[in-house]
């Protein structure tokens, strides 16, 4: 095995050194900061990366992985295998990991992630023998095979899932939680026929195939048309390709003291100076990113693990601490114990970003100038926020994911809103379960309104990168089958038929209704005092290189800047 390929394989435990920055194109943006996380001491599940070179490679011979990467990947999980005293494919003592993508830049939702690789008929009863939950087993089991033939194969989600509504309907169930081991082992049962019917094979019971396969599928989703439109809204053609993050699972659909969440160190809409947080109990992560299904706030988590919660506000200082910054990060508690997946830098409203840039700067987390640094994109003169004054019951509420007010036709797909668009109508998109697959019309949206998902899904966060007015989870709400209507609340509603969301109440109105405008003064003339004794600094500083000198070399007026 060559040094070169040696050279693009990187560890992730607690032994691994912080990684240097020039790192972050190799490895990307998720491993990158789990390696820092784990060199903190904090809880990151052992694992390894493959760089954007085998993406780049993968691309470059036909969408085909590298002769020797099922050699490498081989010879890396056993490293796992040591850390975690597991086997992967092991008859007794089953390892079962995690694939996930990761850019330079963070590109959250739209890449592919696989859970659960390495369980197959041969490996599950030795699962349920080292887990003694065979719940668990099942549950895992029936996860893996649905979304590894979304993902690696691209079938529809569509039979599937008319499985899982038959299995609920024998078990008189309302949704998945509810179903017991036996249950759960029928539907198993049933996913595998669905699975080869859909396919045209079995699913595979090889682990190192399902490892090959998973990793194929996310550097195959670099090219997808959600990832490759998302960089080009947001300036990213110039990223080498994802990297492959490969750790051993952790488990927050363990029942008991189990779960998984996503959190922010502050709130992402507003910027006040909170733990902002969507917890599932008895979930893997994908539950909650996703949006679909039932989601408790912090207060929540609270009540259920106080112990947990306290260790969980430990930890989000550390990570504002380590990071200088307001992080978006999920976690996962498996029987009591906690476990980070991963932290980045959180996306957040104009707003919001203004008034944290003020509180970092005033705590002492960071100074003045990387607080105006942090505002440099935002347009601080344009900066308001709007209240909605209706005068008017609302049709029916929403949970608000990013604050505002916006009206404009009702547009229920993408292509409508983009139509809507195109006429100088920028409209609300309104959809039953919004995905990051709706990235093209939430751009060109006024707002969005979907019955399911959570403010913490993976639609949300971009929503308040893009700075769209967000309700999710209005339950009144429901499309017709044939995406021409909606009912919200009593109300039907045809597409062009105009609403105003309300962001901060979450109400949703008929018709355009009035609003008012707030402007974030006080933190406007701080960051005006401070752009202004910044000025009046650089003026008095003495001049050590001439005109043609400085015009040549700006980075000496930067290295001035940072004496201020």
């Amino acid at each position: 095995m060559s040094d070169k390929n040696e050279a693009r394989l990187f560890s992730i435990d607690r032994d691994t050194a912080a990684p240097a920055d020039t790192l972050l194109p190799a490895v990307g943006n998720k491993a990158f900061n789990l390696m820092r996380l784990a060199a903190l001491g904090l809880p990151v599940p052992p694992g390894f990366v493959l760089s954007t070179d085998f993406c780049r490679e993968f691309a470059a011979a036909g969408h085909r992985l590298a002769a020797r990467l099922p050699e490498l990947l081989a010879k890396e999980i056993r490293r796992v295998e040591r850390a975690s005293g597991l086997l992967f494919g092991d008859k007794y003592r089953p390892l079962l990991v995690s694939v996930r993508s990761g850019a330079a830049a963070s590109m959250p939702g739209m890449m592919d992630t696989l859970l659960n690789i390495g369980l197959s008929d041969r490996t599950l009863p030795g699962f349920v023998a080292l887990t003694g939950n065979p719940r668990l087993a099942w549950d895992c089991y029936r996860r893996l095979i649905q979304s590894f033939a979304e993902t690696v194969h691209g079938v529809a989600a569509a039979p599937f899932d008319a499985a899982v509504a038959e299995a609920l309907g024998r078990a008189d169930a309302a949704a998945l939680p509810e179903l017991d081991t036996l249950s759960l082992r029928e539907l198993v049962r049933a996913l595998l026929e669905v699975y080869a019917d859909e396919v045209g094979e079995p699913f595979p019971q090889d682990p190192a195939e399902q490892l090959e396969a998973a990793t194929e599928a996310v550097f195959r989703s670099w090219e997808s048309p959600r990832a490759i439109e998302y960089r080009r809204l947001n300036g990213l053609d110039g990223l080498a390709g994802t990297a492959v993050t490969i750790q051993r699972m952790v488990f927050g659909n363990a029942g008991g003291q189990s779960g998984a969440g996503v959190g922010f160190t502050r709130d992402p809409a507003s910027g006040e100076k909170k733990l902002y947080l969507d917890f599932a109990a008895n979930a893997q992560g994908e539950d909650v990113v996703s949006g679909r299904c039932g989601l408790t706030r912090a207060d929540g988590l609270e009540r259920l693990m106080p112990d947990l919660y306290g260790e969980l506000r430990e930890v989000t200082q550390k990570l504002e601490s380590a990071f200088l910054d307001v992080q978006d990060f999920e976690f996962t508690i498996e029987e009591g114990k906690l476990f980070l997946l991963q932290t980045r830098r959180a996306k957040r409203t104009p707003w919001a970003a203004l008034r944290i840039a003020v509180d970092l700067a005033e705590e002492g987390l960071v100074t003045r100038e990387a607080a105006l640094a942090q505002l440099a994109s935002v347009d601080l003169d344009k900066l308001a926020r709007r209240h909605v004054h209706a005068g008017q019951p609302p049709l029916a509420r929403g949970v608000p994911a990013s604050l505002g007010a916006a009206s404009g036709p009702i547009a229920l797909s993408n292509e409508a809103a983009e139509l809507f668009a195109k006429e100088g109508k920028p409209p609300i998109l309104v959809r039953e379960d919004t995905v990051t697959a709706d990235i093209a019309g939430m751009a060109v949206a006024a707002g969005i309104l979907t019955a399911r998902g959570g403010r913490t899904s993976h639609a949300s966060v971009v929503a308040r990168q893009l700075n769209k007015v967000c309700l999710v989870g209005c339950e009144a709400l429901a499309v017709a089958a044939d995406g021409r209507s909606c009912r919200i609340g009593g109300e039907r509603l045809q597409e062009g038929d105009i609403v105003t969301l309300d962001g901060e109440g979450g109400g949703v109105y008929r018709a355009e209704v009035a609003v008012s405008e707030e402007r974030p003064l006080a933190e406007l003339a701080k960051v005006a005092a401070w752009r202004a004794a910044k000025a009046a600094h650089h003026e008095t500083l003495p001049v050590t290189v001439d005109e043609h000198h400085r015009a040549l070399a700006p980075s000496a007026l930067l290295h001035l800047d940072r004496s201020a």
